[in-house]
């Protein structure tokens, strides 16, 4: 298993919050749909992120990572989670189209370790074995035709490089926790060996 060697080169690839990709060092990645954040809430967001990361550029330490995930991702899940929007992934036959797109290059272009589908957004963690925003750039482009809703997903996404087994398990925990306080059949959880390996 690939985790990220901050010794080793990062590729940087997007333009208003850069991806980093190590080759095949695994990567905890969060999109969602486009209608699923309220957007005076992901505005204020934006602005107070914007802040921090000007005197935060990456690569982060330890610290500052956890000081990113307390202060932004985990308000960002928190408005995630309240489901707002469409939830059209709430409908198992759009599930399905989404699982279908992610599970189609397992194995050749990608390796799926876990994921949740949930109402509004996607956790996915895997090994990209190709480049990172062309795997998610497949994933919603066929995902959304075989749905058939038009222009459904958020055009950019969240990643983070796996630094080493603790944060692996950390992140399946995550995954797994997710869907907590749903209904069963309005969210889908996937594990491979793995993830299921996790306690």
């Amino acid at each position: 298993m690939s985790y990220l060697d901050p010794s080793q080169e990062i590729r940087k690839h997007g333009q208003e919050l850069p991806h980093w990709q190590q080759g095949a060092a695994m990567q905890f990645v969060t999109f969602r749909l486009a209608d699923s954040l309220p957007t005076a809430k992901l505005r204020l967001w934006r602005e107070q992120r914007d802040a921090w990361l000007k005197v935060h550029p990456k690569p982060w330490t330890p610290a500052e990572e956890r000081e990113y995930q307390k202060r932004f991702i985990g308000h960002l899940e928190e408005l995630l989670d309240q489901g707002a929007g469409s939830c059209l992934l709430k409908e198992p036959g759009n599930r399905t189209c989404l699982e279908e797109a992610l599970m189609a290059q397992q194995g050749r272009k990608v390796e799926h370790h876990a994921w949740v589908i949930m109402p509004n957004h996607v956790h996915l963690i895997f090994t990209p074995l190709a480049p990172m925003e062309k795997l998610i750039q497949a994933w919603k482009g066929v995902s959304a035709r075989k749905m058939g809703h038009g222009r459904i997903w958020q055009k950019n996404y969240r990643d983070t490089m796996i630094r080493d087994g603790e944060h692996f398990a950390n992140a399946v925990r995550y995954v797994r926790r997710n869907p907590a306080k749903l209904r069963p059949g309005t969210f889908t959880l996937w594990e491979g060996e793995r993830a299921r390996a996790v306690k």
